[in-house]
């Protein structure tokens, strides 16, 4: 601790005696001032000693004294620039004296000892790890003043930090070791002994009745006592999740009516080193019911229809939660301020009021203040340093001129974070209200985070590891192609996608692909247009020379135009694309149904459906549903030629076929962030022709973890979970797999964030799954599929996408397959395990 000497201290040495000497210069033993006889003096000057770091100005500033400024010695301006210097907490001695007086004028003279500063601070006793955290919380730097304030608030810090883990009996020790090689500093070192971790040994509840004490423990979910039924979850206490678990208990209390409800006392104690024990007493009080719910103010909307939004009835039990949700927010099913926000009333307002309690009903009146409508006056964005404005503009459902809408805003944010270009965490809506002339502006803020995305990743085909490396590049801009300042490092800014992609495991086998997407053709609506441009070749490792030198070769390109609907709403969309692909086979180095010839396929593909997911990478409510259906012309049928005896080549010299999928994936929010995740897949390939009967091209293989591999023939690989790759797909008489004709798979998921970070978005998940393939239609059934359950992690990073890992067990066994269910690992990389 430091010495401090008293506030007021004075050098007392001088007096002048006689008028005749004023003039005098008075030093030293010459000075004699009597404190029971003050004298005004005009400061000459004011000096200042015993500084080692602070400037000798900050000192006379800080002090309020001023040359030329007339004050009374001994009086309050010395005691009051000696109080003001205490406030800057930057001494242990403070005292001010007069170094000379000539007549009138005084000379003053600043006496300080600095406190000591902190050169450097380490921990003792603890993990790495552990100092790394404390480092970050103190936020301690060097030259920092060190003073009791300092001191006190770091040791409540540590105390905190390990309050938090669990541990509430730290010891902590400062010990202060002055720096011999810097004046005035010191070193501190924190010796720390977290202790033992203290765990929560048992919950005594007192007085409840209405809720179990199992139910209550449950609802207290941060707050767990040690049992083997949360054998897995944290036994410790933490001061803020106790506070908020008790909060939360008494919200559910008057969930069910009990609007008294109270814990009475609480208690938290030892009942060994390492284990305590608490006690809440519960006050439940009485049930109430909503009697009468009367409306006052109200003129857009009749009683009835606010009613019918509220949802209470006469007899209901009285519900404080449902009662807020259904007045200010409910998103799922509407509310009383969402129907008058939603058509301009900016400014209403309303006032549940409790009229009337009598016995166990209560009445309410509903005070409300409509206002004026207001309209937009300015829409603007603000936070977008990379995308250009007329991006994030043309997404945004509030135009000037409109009625001021909560709902629309809603969906412009809707639509903004389906950009991509965002994090969607924080995106936010400012309105600026002008009562004045009843108008409002809006600012949109955004923040940026990275969209391109590098993939690489691994798959399994033809016995080889297949590598893949791909680049994507989300919010490209074309027009800025000849703008050199434009190139950071590419033109970017205009919300368009170009990808580029690359597969092979060596000379005998490269595939590429680019494509390119406009989503806003034209500039003025989104229509979207996408063009694709792919070629796969598998060769022999031959020269070209050589007699058995061969090759399968695939170019393809597709072209497609999207449309949103505004019918039965605006969350439709339309999808069309016309595809091509040419297969060139020459002594084919892969097993296939010809090995020489050629084949095309030339296909209408549309997809219509809806998609009203409130987020592109972890939604948390909405829908994505679409069918589709891809077909070719019917050749076969309109030459009307007996194909029965034709070869695998003329049958398949021009491919034709009909295939039908429909996809479903639904997002509930269960608790918090908790999401139930529930998705369907079905998948149907038909033909025209029995003559021909299925092609061998475009067909389902299921199983696995879904990763490409390798793609010779157009098909569509879909994982399932806790079995091999294409481990549930038909095979021939060889137990070669041939591909499906049909499958079906059923999900169910559970997520939860980790971390929400736009650089690295992390979250866990638990899923239950079941799916099967067919060899043609007549054998599917839907009911009946193989099972299997796991759990996983995603990560998302900017750069690579979405990376995954999963664990999953498959239930069923695989006939004429061992091995293939049971316990797998399953990564993915650049893709989600769908």
């Amino acid at each position: 601790m430091f010495r401090l000497q008293p506030i007021f201290v004075f050098l007392l040495l001088a007096l002048l005696t006689r008028a005749g000497l004023a003039q005098d210069v008075l030093m030293g033993d010459q000075i004699q001032i009597d404190p029971m006889n003050p004298r005004e003096y005009e400061i000459g000057g004011i000096s200042v000693s015993g500084t080692r770091f602070v400037n000798d100005n900050v000192v006379i500033i800080a002090s309020r004294l001023n040359v030329g400024q007339r004050i009374m010695v001994p009086g309050e301006e010395i005691t009051n620039a000696i109080q003001q210097l205490w406030r800057n907490n930057l001494f242990q001695e403070i005292s001010i004296g007069v170094s000379s007086i000539q007549g009138e004028v005084i000379f003053l003279d600043i006496q300080v000892k600095e406190r000591p500063r902190l050169t450097r601070y380490e921990f003792v006793g603890i993990r790495r790890s552990e100092a790394d955290d404390l480092r970050d919380k103190l936020n301690l730097i060097r030259n920092d003043v060190i003073t009791e304030s300092l001191l006190f608030r770091a040791e409540s810090t540590i105390e905190s930090y390990y309050h938090g883990k669990g541990y509430l009996t730290p010891s902590i020790e400062i010990i202060q070791i002055e720096d011999t090689a810097r004046v005035n500093s010191l070193n501190l070192e924190f010796h720390i002994d977290r202790g033992n971790r203290t765990r929560i040994s048992e919950i005594h509840i007192h007085g409840n009745e209405v809720l179990s004490d199992r139910q209550i423990k449950r609802i207290m979910r941060n707050t767990r006592e040690r049992s083997l039924r949360f054998l897995f979850t944290s036994s410790k206490l933490v001061e803020e999740d106790y506070e908020e678990d008790k909060r939360t208990l008494i919200s559910r209390y008057n969930e069910l009516g009990k609007r008294d409800a109270a814990i009475l006392r609480d208690s938290v104690y030892f009942v060994d080193d390492d284990r305590i024990e608490i006690d809440l007493y519960i006050y439940e009080g009485p049930t109430y019911y909503f009697r009468n719910i009367d409306w006052v103010g109200n003129t857009v909307y009749p009683e009835e229809t606010l009613n019918e939004v509220l949802n209470i009835r006469r007899g209901d039990v009285f519900n404080q939660s449902k009662l807020d949700k259904n007045l200010f927010m409910n998103m799922e099913e509407g509310d009383v301020s969402s129907l008058y926000m939603d058509v301009g009333y900016l400014f209403f307002q309303l006032d549940p009021v409790e009229v009337a309690v009598e016995n166990d009903s209560i009445d309410l009146e509903i005070r409300i203040y409509e206002g004026e409508q207001a309209r937009i006056n300015r829409v603007s964005v603000s936070g977008n340093t990379r995308t250009n404005d007329h991006v994030i503009m043309r997404e945004i459902r509030t135009r000037p001129g409109q009625l001021f809408s909560r709902s629309a805003i809603i969906r412009s944010q809707r639509e903004i974070i389906q950009l991509g270009f965002f994090d969607q965490e924080t995106i936010d809506v400012r309105p600026v209200p002008n009562p004045a002339d009843n108008t409002v502006d809006l600012e949109y803020v955004v923040e940026e985070t990275s969209s391109d995305q590098i993939e690489l990743s691994g798959g399994w085909g033809a016995n080889r590891i297949i590598g893949t490396v791909g680049i994507s590049f989300n919010n490209f801009s074309t027009r800025n192609l000849f703008n050199r300042e434009a190139w950071r490092p590419l033109p970017s800014g205009d919300g368009q996608r170009l990808s580029l992609r690359a597969q092979t495991y060596g000379r005998g086998y490269l595939s590429y692909s680019a494509s390119f997407t406009e989503p806003w053709l034209g500039g003025n609506r989104p229509n979207s247009l996408s063009v694709s441009f792919y070629q796969t070749t598998h060769r022999r490792n031959l020269a070209r020379t050589h007699p058995d030198y061969g090759y399968y070769s695939i170019i393809g390109s597709s072209v497609g135009l999207s449309k949103r609907l505004t019918f039965p709403d605006d969350y439709f969309f339309l999808q069309q694309f016309i595809n091509y692909q040419h297969y060139d086979i020459l002594n084919s180095p892969i097993r296939f149904i010809f090995d020489n010839g050629q084949s095309n396929n030339l296909s209408y593909n549309v997809v219509f459906g809806r998609n009203s997911k409130d987020a592109a990478l972890f939604p948390r409510r909405g829908s994505e549903v679409s069918v589709s259906l891809q077909v070719t012309p019917p050749y076969s049928l309109i030459a009307d030629k007996d194909l029965s005896d034709a070869t695998p080549q003329e049958k398949y010299r021009w491919l034709e076929y009909h295939k039908w999928k429909f996809r479903g994936n639904w997002y509930t929010p269960i608790v918090g962030d908790l999401i139930l995740t529930a998705r369907i897949r079905f998948g149907f390939l038909g033909f025209y022709n029995s003559d021909i009967g299925y092609p061998p091209f475009e067909r389902f293989y299921l199983g696995g973890d879904g990763l490409s591999g390798w793609e010779i023939d157009g098909r569509e690989i879909i994982a399932l979970r806790g079995y091999t790759n294409y481990s549930l797909t038909p095979t021939d008489d060889r137990g070669e797999f041939i591909g499906a004709n049909a499958y079906n798979k059923y999900t169910m998921e559970l997520r939860y964030p980790l971390s929400l970070n736009p650089m690295a978005t992390i979250y866990a998940l638990a899923f239950v799954e079941g799916g099967n393939a067919y060899p043609d239609l007549q054998s599917f059934t839907p009911f009946s599929f193989k099972r299997s359950a796991g759990f996983g992690a995603r990560i998302f990073l900017p750069m690579f996408g979405l990376l995954g890992i999963d664990w999953g067990y498959g239930f069923d066994d695989i006939p004429g397959r061992p091995g293939s269910g049971g316990s797998q690992f399953h990564f993915s990389i650049g893709h989600t395990i769908d």
